[in-house]
């Protein structure tokens, strides 16, 4: 059978998640979580999201866009992925190529690609003439199998408050997600500086748990977080936990990390996954005692396109 490339519709949100799951099952995400995403992006995002069909069947997907936020312009992504099973036939050049021209078009000038650390991707890629950058990695911890270490005593003058808390203001989360994203090691890194979009592409996202989301606060200021996010079912995502810079080296994010993950049991989710950058060695250290594993490892990739 053919396989063509087409942009998205409403209806496949389903479809969607459903390959996405099976050719990457450690991301948490939900068809509503699709469609927020897509209806949420920012105008300079140019953001697009492409399907591979064969026979009327969606077998691979591609989110394809801009890093708007980062200082440095004209840095695209284009991220496929092709249901097991289903590759060998065409689809993925297709996405790639796709997405390539879309960016193109918009002004990029360099393409980022996450690549699955196997022969097969690592090869599909560079034949494409993507090279490899920094990995990072995909770890689980199983809640409902596993032993969580107990919950701390908090020092003098901490709390801990919920992103539930913070409903009528959250411009105190969105100034620490901001310090915190801006110290991630990163390729192309990030600055938070539109409160709009990210109340938008954050704060109101349908995945994104304002109850198990953990803030931490010294004196009345915001220290330290662990944001969650949830499939409403099994699956918990730890999608950011930082410290302010002011706060650093007193073991906050131990503690809210600790919290949410112990809420999230609470709630009925069973396994909690993450992401870290592999020279990230201080939150690969705090995920370690946790006892998250390793369960695999993406590769980002470049190529120049201009």
């Amino acid at each position: 059978m053919t396989v063509l490339v087409r942009d998205f519709r409403p209806d496949d949100a389903e479809a969607w998640v459903r390959v996405r799951r099976a050719a990457l099952p450690y991301m948490v995400t939900t068809p509503e979580q699709v469609l927020s995403d897509l209806a949420a992006a920012h105008p300079d995002r140019h953001y697009r999201l492409l399907v591979a069909e064969e026979g009327g069947e969606v077998i691979g997907t591609a989110q394809v866009g801009v890093s708007h936020e980062s200082a440095k312009p004209g840095q695209g992504f284009c991220n496929p992925y092709v249901r097991p099973g289903s590759t060998g036939r065409g689809a993925g050049s297709l996405l790639v190529r796709t997405g390539e021209e879309h960016l193109a078009g918009v002004g990029a000038t360099t393409v980022y690609s996450w690549v699955l650390d196997e022969p097969a991707n690592r090869a599909f890629a560079e034949k494409r003439g993507y090279a490899p950058r920094r990995p990072a990695h995909f770890l689980r911890l199983g809640l409902a199998d596993g032993t969580l270490p107990p919950l701390q005593e908090l020092p003098a003058g901490v709390e801990l408050r919920t992103a539930a808390d913070y409903e009528d203001d959250p411009r105190p989360l969105f100034e620490a997600d901001a310090e915190t994203t801006a110290d991630e090691p990163s390729d192309t890194p990030v600055e938070f500086s539109d409160y709009e979009d990210w109340l938008a592409t954050t704060w109101r996202q349908p995945g994104f748990d304002h109850a198990l989301t953990t803030v931490v606060v010294v004196d009345g200021q915001v220290a330290a977080f662990s944001a969650a996010q949830t499939d409403g079912l099994t699956r918990y995502w730890s999608g950011m936990t930082g410290t302010l810079r002011a706060f650093r080296g007193r073991g906050l994010a131990k503690l809210a990390k600790n919290d949410s993950l112990h809420r999230a049991r609470a709630a009925g989710y069973t396994d909690a996954y993450t992401g870290n950058d592999a020279g990230n060695d201080p939150m690969l250290a705090v995920n370690r005692w946790f006892g998250y594993e390793i369960c695999a490892t993406e590769v980002r990739h470049v190529r120049e396109i201009g």
